[in-house]
This record gives structure tokens, C-alpha cells and sequence, in this order.
């Protein structure tokens, strides 16, 4: 839980900032207690003792100084430069890893649906087919990092979430929702989310395996070798089901790894990703076809440095590849394409300290391309590519853009006021060249130690994908001509927190134009990708209990936490759309619980209940049938939409803890409801998974 904030009339001295790219937003420091807004208890937040050897990003010259200031509690906001909870004039949520293994969820991208402002879109289990949304977005208006480096996809957001590490790799998970552009540059129109992964010490094995429903298999393992000041950890792990619903089965492996290298004069960071996949799509495209699949590579590798001193330099460059082929219909070459999409980064970054306050700036370079077989412009024959494990099957289209971005903030830290400014200034090559301008500003007012009252207004923006770009097929056309989407977001909120007791209110106004959307004008229509202006709006509330710190003793019951998002929707043209397929398919509400309690001794459990009501419709396919004119499954149209229904699931994990092993049953969707997050595709029932966990010290 948070702790009481103890301030004395005098200054903390800070002795140096770092940013260490893996960590995009929070901190750890020197025996500094942390407080954080926990997603899985919905704000509860989570005490850490965080020692110097844990990726530091801001060093603290001592927890007390010399007339006795003691330093409760800190966390870093979505800013460039480092700022204490105290400070941040912006709310980051954040999962902890106390809640990552109290959560009794799948997969990574699971997570994500305990968090009251994240819309979380799966077509099967295990997050194998996952959209994640904020605030009423669409799945390619976040940025997506792992250990601060951008990994999103300009192939399609369907792609981005596919995220090379197991659950047991993750420290944290950072949410940053509304724009934030002027931080994290393209695509964080409507927020941002970064994963970050352990930084175990030492030399230790862990080891899990876990089976259940549907025929699902999954096991993994994390090795950490350390070598003087030189830190290893790769892990790997795989698995395989048939799925809960119709055409949903798959296989899936991932190796990660990750080192570092600390020095007094700087610190060095690298890792790589590998992850392969294949599933069967379910309507991934359309009902029409209800035997789609996909297979899917990624690749990711990147390395950062940090500089120590008064002015701290973090150089970084990265490069991920992605392969994808994606049939229309299962082993049939009709409708079937392949992707090869390519990102290089390289950017540097600096903050330091002087009398007017903190100051930060930035400069990146990235580079995005594709080949493709339906994807971008025409080659030339003589410059057609050959697809990898594909005999007399060449690329022959193309594309590629180049981003530049240079950013700049100034932090002005008062003792009750923290402004936090700054500016994007942007440059794409697929647009027209020129240079445009994406500013923010975040203020925050701090009445007492357990208050604090924000508002901010940042403008963010998000490239058109290539697949919005140009995919063409049976029913989907892409378009050329999109223009990139801009968003207005303003912010206001305030946070409670003492003893025990978390509130969070936050009310939001996202002005969008241009908005990306893949739309149907008529019932026989097929999908476009058009333009429109679209408005989302809304409020947050969220509240936790944590009882023992309320009491001040153990109890049975640990934690009880409530969450609730509200939104709605404007649009602003007369143009008549029979349906949209993302932008307006959002959920006005959205109601997260979660309780946690001890059983006996070292067994526990964590009940987590969620209750949504999606707006928008889907159109109702009848049963599938043979097309006589080409012999090909199809899926019989009905030209009828048909609404979502509001729906509740109950989740519940049970779990032995012991500090060399675990042993968990884990239960999704207990109450076997079938319930539809996207049009035709009716979730699984309930799902239950057994398995455990070692921990070997080497």
C-alpha cells in the first residue's frame, strides 16, 4: 500500500538521474519505498523495497537527510524526465509483479483485462489473437514497448501483442493512458503501455509447466547467470492447445534474452526476442471465410547505454522483423498472402538539473519498411524478393517510410505545484516532409500529502498502417489516401492515499481527427478504411483496501478493490456507415473487482470479477455452407446486426506459496458463461489450468 508521505520544511538533495531505457516510466531506487497504482487491485497500491542493484532510474543520495527527511514513496510518470510521485504531474498504473502472480489469468495479454481503461479483444485463449485498446481506442493507437524500446507493429495492430516474454519474465507492466506523443512519439495517440522485464541477480534456474482444458499445454524456464558486472537471463517456452472455440487451435514457442553491463562511468543494456506462432484465425478478417490461419515470426533486438554525471546521455538503437502469412482459407493458396515488415531505430536522449528545474530533450530516427505480396507499390520483376520456405513465391510489393523526431520538456517542481512541458516536432516521409508540431502540458497541485489534483492536455498522432494503407481482399479495401489521425486529449483527476485507503478519480475528453476505421457503408458491402472525426469521453473511478495496513495485522482478508469506466462516443460527419468494425465498437462500461485472501497457512486465493457492456454490432453469420460456384467453405451472411450483450466473468487462482516453489489451479470464465468480445466468435466456457513453479538457486 501506499504510506503516509512525511515532508519537512527543507529540500532533498538529488544526486544524479538515469534513464535506464527499461524502465519508461517508474523507478526503483536506493532503500526507497515504492508506491505504485496497482492494475490488478484496480489502485491499490503495492509497497517495494527496492535496492540499488534493481534498475535504477533515479538515484537518491540517501532515504534521510541530515535534519531527518524521510522519503516514503516514489514513482515516475509519463514524463521525459524522471519525477517522484510527489512531483509527476501524470497517473501511471501500474502491475507489479505481487500482482502479476496473484492474477489468475492465461497469458500477458490478460492482464491487461483487469485494468478498468483497457479494452482487451481476444479471438481465442492464451492471448494468441489479442486487440488492446485505451480509453474507447483502437488497437493501433498505443505504443508498445518492452523494457522502453517501441516494438509496435506499422504492418497492423493485430500484430503488436505479441510480446516475446512468458508471465514469470515480467517485473512490471506500466500503463500510461491519453496521449503521449510529445514522450513516446507515433502511434501513442491515445496512450502507451511498457513492459518490463526482471533484472534477477545471481545465479538461479526457475522452471513452470502447467496443463488443463482444451488439450493446453505450456511450460517455461528462466536461467539468470551473473559474471562480475556482467548480468544474463534467457528464458524460453512453448506450448500448444486446441482452443476453446471453433477454429482456434495453436502452437506457440518464444527464447528471450536479456544482459547488462554496469561500470561507474556508464551502464550498457541489450536483449533479443524470438517468438513463433501459428493459430487457426477465426473470422480474422471476415465471417465469410470461417477457415482462416496464420503463422507469425518476430524477431527484436536492441542495446542502450546510459552515461553518469550531471548530464546523462542514453544512446539506444533497436531492429525488429516480423514474418507473417496469413491464408484465407487453411491450405489454399486463394486469398493467401505474405509479409516481411522491418523497424530500425536510433535515438538519443538527456536530462539534467539547473535552477529553473529539469530539463530534457530528444532526437529519433526510425525507419519502417515491408515487402509483401499484396501490400504497397508494385516492384519491378527484376527486384521481386524470394519468400523465405516458399519455392517460385517472391514479394513483389513494397513500401517504406522514414520518421524523424526531436522532443523537448522542462519540469518546473515547486513545493505544491509541478508543471511538466514540452513539445514533438515530427517528420514522415509518407505524408509530405514537413515538419509538425504535437505539444503538451501536465500540471499537478498537491493541497496535502495524500492528495493530489492534475489536469493536462497533450495533442498525439498515429500514422495510417500499411494494412490500413492497402489490403485488398474479397472483403476488405484498403486506402491509399488516409491522412495521418490526430487527437486532442485532456485530462482531469485526483488521487487519494493514506493508510490502507487508494481512490483514483480521472474524467477524460479525447478529441479525434481523421480517425482510422475499417467501415461497411451498406450490408453487402465490403470493409473500407476511411477517415472521420470521433470524440471519446468519459470517467474512471477506482478504490482498494488494503486491511492489513488499515488495522496494522495480519488478516484473513488481504485486499479488496473496485473499478469502473464509463465512455461515450461522438461522431462528426453526416456520412451514413451501416457498420464499423473497430473505432465504434467500444465499451461504455466496464466494471472490475478483485479480492484477495488467505485460505490457510501458505494457500491463498484472488477472486477477480469483470462485468463490460459493449456499444456497436456485429453482422450475424447463419451456418456455414459450400459455395457451388468455387467449392470453397463459406460463412452465410445474414445482413442482420446484431448488438453486444453485457456480460460477467468470475476468475479465481488458488495458490501454495513457498520461496522455492508454487502450486496453483487457476479458473477463467468459472460461471461457464459464452459470451462474444467480437462478432461471431463465441468465447470458451470455463477454463481451467493446474500446474507449478521451481525456483532453483545454482
Amino acid at each position: 500500500m501506499y504510506s503516509k508521505q512525511t515532508t519537512k520544511a527543507c529540500v532533498t538533495t538529488w544526486k544524479q538521474f538515469s534513464n535506464k531505457g527499461y524502465s519508461a516510466f517508474a523507478s526503483l531506487g536506493r532503500q526507497v519505498r515504492i508506491g505504485v497504482l496497482s492494475v490488478a487491485t484496480l489502485g491499490v497500491a503495492a509497497q517495494a523495497e527496492a535496492t540499488l542493484n534493481q534498475n535504477p532510474i533515479l538515484h537518491i543520495e540517501d532515504t534521510e537527510d541530515d535534519k531527518g527527511q524521510t522519503i516514503d514513496e516514489v514513482t515516475i510518470s509519463g514524463t521525459m524526465a524522471p519525477l517522484t510521485q510527489l512531483q509527476s504531474a501524470r497517473i501511471v498504473t501500474v502491475l507489479t509483479r505481487q500482482d502479476i502472480e496473484k492474477a489468475g489469468v492465461q497469458s500477458v495479454n490478460d492482464l491487461f483485462k483487469l485494468a478498468t481503461g483497457v479494452d482487451v479483444r481476444q479471438r481465442g485463449g492464451f492471448g494468441i489473437q489479442t486487440d488492446i485498446s485505451i480509453d474507447g481506442g483502437t488497437f493501433d493507437q498505443i505504443t508498445l514497448l518492452l523494457n522502453g524500446v517501441n516494438i509496435s507493429n506499422p504492418h497492423t495492430g493485430h500484430l503488436a501483442a505479441d510480446f516475446p516474454v512468458n508471465i514469470d519474465d515480467i517485473e512490471r507492466i506500466e500503463i500510461l493512458e491519453g496521449a503521449a506523443s510529445r514522450v513516446y512519439g507515433g502511434n501513442a495517440f491515445g496512450g502507451a503501455i511498457n513492459i518490463v522485464t526482471r533484472h534477477d541477480k545471481g545465479n538461479s534456474l526457475n522452471v513452470g509447466a502447467q496443463g488443463g482444458s482444451f488439450g493446453t499445454v505450456d511450460a517455461d524456464a528462466r536461467l539468470n547467470l551473473t559474471f562480475g558486472n556482467v548480468a544474463n537471463r534467457i528464458s524460453g517456452g512453448g506450448g500448444r492447445s486446441d482452443g476453446g472455440t471453433t477454429n482456434s487451435d495453436w502452437q506457440k514457442g518464444q527464447i528471450y534474452y536479456q544482459g547488462d553491463f554496469s561500470h561507474q562511468d556508464f551502464d550498457i543494456d541489450w536483449q533479443f526476442g524470438f517468438s513463433k506462432k501459428a493459430y487457426g484465425a477465426n473470422t480474422f478478417y471476415s465471417a465469410s471465410y470461417p477457415d482462416q490461419y496464420e503463422r507469425n515470426e518476430r524477431y527484436l533486438i536492441s542495446a542502450k547505454a546510459e552515461t553518469k554525471g550531471k548530464v546523462h546521455l542514453t544512446p539506444q538503437v533497436y531492429w525488429n522483423r516480423t514474418y507473417d502469412n496469413f491464408e484465407l482459407i487453411h491450405r489454399q493458396t486463394f486469398g493467401e498472402n505474405f509479409h516481411q515488415t522491418d523497424v530500425y531505430g536510433a535515438g538519443i536522449g538527456g536530462y539534467f538539473n539547473w535552477w529553473g528545474g529539469r530539463t530534457a530533450a530528444g532526437a529519433e530516427l526510425r525507419q519502417e519498411g515491408i515487402l509483401s505480396t499484396s501490400l504497397g507499390h508494385d516492384l519491378e520483376e527484376t527486384q521481386y524478393v524470394d519468400i523465405r520456405g516458399e519455392e517460385n513465391t517472391h514479394y513483389t510489393r513494397h513500401d517504406n517510410r522514414t520518421n524523424v523526431s526531436y522532443n523537448v520538456e522542462h519540469n518546473i517542481l515547486l513545493d505544491r505545484w509541478t508543471v511538466s512541458a514540452g513539445i514533438l516536432i515530427n517528420m514522415n516521409t509518407c505524408v509530405d516532409h514537413k515538419y509538425r508540431f504535437y505539444p503538451g502540458i501536465d500540471i499537478t497541485y498537491r493541497p496535502a500529502d495524500s492528495w493530489k489534483i492534475y489536469a493536462s492536455y497533450n495533442k498525439g498522432f498515429r500514422l495510417p498502417s500499411f494494412t490500413d494503407l492497402y489490403y485488398k481482399s474479397p472483403t476488405h479495401n484498403g486506402n491509399a489516401g488516409l491522412r495521418p489521425e490526430e487527437n486532442r486529449s485532456t485530462q482531469l483527476g485526483a488521487t487519494y492515499r493514506h493508510s490502507g485507503l487508494t481512490a483514483t478519480l480521472r474524467g477524460f475528453y479525447h478529441r479525434g481527427q481523421r480517425m482510422i476505421d475499417w467501415v461497411m457503408y451498406t450490408s453487402s458491402d465490403t470493409y473500407h478504411s476511411a477517415n472521420f472525426n470521433l470524440d471519446n469521453m468519459g470517467f474512471q473511478a477506482q478504490v482498494g483496501l488494503d486491511f492489513n495496513e488499515l488495522v496494522g495485522r495480519d488478516l484473513w482478508l488481504k485486499s479488496l478493490d473496485l473499478g469502473y469506466t464509463w465512455m461515450h462516443q461522438t461522431r462528426h460527419d453526416d456520412i451514413d456507415i451501416f457498420r464499423s468494425n473497430y473505432a465504434m465498437e467500444y465499451l461504455r462500461h466496464k466494471l472490475v473487482a478483485t479480492m484477495s485472501h488467505r485460505i490457510w497457512s501458505k494457500l491463498s486465493a484472488t477472486w477477480s470479477l469483470r462485468w463490460q457492456d459493449r456499444m456497436g454490432s456485429y453482422i450475424l453469420y447463419g451456418d456455414n455452407y459450400i459455395d457451388e460456384a468455387t467449392g470453397q467453405l463459406r460463412g452465410f451472411n445474414t445482413g442482420k446486426l446484431t448488438s453486444y450483450d453485457p456480460y460477467a466473468t468470475l476468475d479465481l487462482k488458488v495458490q501454495w506459496t513457498d520461496p522455492r516453489y508454487q502450486v496453483f489451479v487457476k479458473a477463467t470464465n468459472l460461471t461457464n458463461h459464452r459470451y462474444y468480445d467480437l462478432g461471431n466468435i463465441r468465447q470458451p466456457g470455463v477454463w481451467i489450468m493446474a500446474g507449478a513453479r521451481w525456483n532453483l538457486e545454482l
